[in-house]
């Protein structure tokens, strides 16, 4: 997924968090909320400027984050 249409870092939207472009909502936000047990549909329900595409980025966005961490172990 192209996520980068999606989502915006930008120093005067929440200290710099990713958002999704246009709002306020971080990705951090989506993440919580998915990982508390919240649907797709109760999420698009409670924030109606949401649309199924920004929770994908949003994953997607994380996924791709993650890909980038590297271990770093003590021997």
């Amino acid at each position: 997924m192209d996520f980068v249409k999606y989502i915006q870092i930008n120093p005067d939207i929440r200290f710099g968090k990713p958002t999704i472009v246009g709002t306020r909502i971080a990705v951090s936000d989506i993440l919580q909320w998915l990982a508390s047990g919240m649907s797709y549909e109760e999420i698009l329900s409670d924030y109606p400027h949401l649309i199924l595409e920004h929770i994908h980025a949003a994953l997607a966005f994380a996924a791709n984050r993650e890909q980038m961490i590297k271990m770093v172990t003590s021997e």
